[in-house]
């Protein structure tokens, strides 16, 4: 149990460190404000030196690719469109339990709005107990439990473009049936309006872990991912990453090139050995958010940047931009591949309906929100697919089938 008594001797302390480092963000956001500006009238040469610099730059940072200084008003809706979202969680492999497996279970959401449509609102479980699903990532260096998570990211990914697909494929065949006709879509006006249609995912799509993993493991859970993300381009559905809370720091990064006090943005040169104490870190631990919270009013979104992280060089012709919207209750971080942020159209489209979604979800896109709440396995959910299996495994004439002593005395208490 947690000592309330001895934890709230330490409150005082936290408190007082919190008022510090309060006014210490002040006035690095301050700073920070006025190297935006100065940004403004620079912009262009910052670029040339760090597309010029690239190779030597040590730090994370982003490239704009629309004036940094412009805030763009998202358009508003069509009241008729779809928006189509996924999420997983999982039951993590245990040694102590009644067999060594795991469950991914990822929620499916889609959600019609002005078509007199049920909405889809399910799970797909799927149990992996096989030696290559248990063992495989060990030869590696990579745990089983993270290697879970790596595939549950490429499942949900899947599955996002099996559902994306799916909409497109029932809208034509619903314009088909408008028209009283059995003709192809193409046939007539109606058939050829489709319904705008949005993907979305909870986080980033640029997945850093890759950067870590060995070849042979990333070409196991990079290439489904680039598969659906191609699937949903040649439907013409965006995808949205949808990033609540961002930590992110490659727009304050880009700033650290008028910051750097040395001729050329050479950090090789100049500052080896030397990421802490650099001059140029001024702003840290400064996010994005925080900088664009004072130049967004509700409802606007910042200027397009592209993302130089290097594992985007695996992307193929599928490379990250993103740009942060002030969404009501924060400023958000969205991310859509190449392919969307280059057709103007779609991408103000797709603001417009996420935008939507956080509104109808109080501060949350509800289809990512609802897509969690279908995903989420829960202690009762937990327990009775233990049972299941216990009782799959009597069945087959499997004895002592139970959990380790360890494990049933933690589940209960004589104290």
């Amino acid at each position: 149990m947690l000592d309330l008594t001895k934890l709230a001797r330490q409150m005082q302390g936290l408190s007082q460190h919190l008022t510090l480092e309060a006014a210490a963000s002040r006035q690095r956001l301050e700073l920070a404000q006025q190297h935006l500006k100065n940004a403004y009238k620079c912009q262009k040469d910052l670029v040339e030196r760090q597309e010029k610099w690239r190779d030597r730059i040590l730090f994370a940072n982003a490239t704009p690719v629309e004036p940094l200084e412009t805030c763009f008003d998202i358009p508003v809706p069509p009241k008729v469109h779809t928006v189509i979202a996924t999420d997983g969680s999982q039951i993590a492999p245990n040694h102590h339990e009644i067999a060594y497996c795991y469950l991914l279970n990822i929620g499916r959401v889609v959600l019609h709005y002005g078509q007199n449509r049920h909405p889809l609102l399910d799970s797909l479980p799927e149990v992996f107990y096989r030696q290559e699903d248990l063992y495989m990532s060990r030869q590696w260096g990579i745990r089983t439990e993270e290697w879970m998570s790596f595939r549950r990211t490429a499942s949900e990914t899947t599955v996002l473009a099996e559902l994306a697909c799916e909409a497109k494929k029932d809208a034509g065949t619903r314009g088909c049936e408008d028209t009283g006709s059995d003709l192809p879509l193409f046939a007539s006006a109606s058939a050829k309006k489709s319904v705008p249609t949005l993907a979305m995912v909870d986080g980033s799509l640029i997945y850093w872990f890759l950067e870590q993993l060995p070849v042979d493991a990333r070409d196991r859970i990079l290439p489904p991912i680039l598969e659906a993300w191609q699937q949903m381009r040649e439907a013409q559905i965006p995808l949205m990453g949808y990033l609540s809370a961002s930590r992110n720091v490659e727009g304050i990064n880009f700033l650290r090139l008028l910051a750097c006090t040395h001729p050329v943005p050479d950090c090789l040169s100049f500052c080896p050995n030397q990421l802490e104490k650099v001059p140029c870190k001024v702003f840290e631990p400064l996010r994005d958010t925080a900088l664009w919270t004072t130049q967004l009013k509700p409802g606007q979104r910042s200027a397009l940047w592209r993302s130089n992280a290097r594992i985007l060089e695996l992307y193929q012709d599928q490379t990250i931009y993103f740009c942060y919207v002030h969404v009501g209750t924060e400023i958000a971080r969205i991310e859509v591949p190449a392919w969307v942020a280059e057709n103007t159209a779609m991408f103000d489209q797709a603001l417009g309906l996420m935008l939507a979604q956080v509104q109808k979800g109080y501060g949350y896109p509800v289809a990512i929100a609802e897509a969690h709440n279908q995903a989420v396995v829960k202690g009762g959910d937990k327990a009775r697919f233990f049972a299941l299996l216990e009782q799959q495994m009597i069945k087959a004439g499997l004895k002592n089938v139970g959990t380790s002593y360890k494990e049933a005395r933690k589940r209960g208490s004589i104290a």
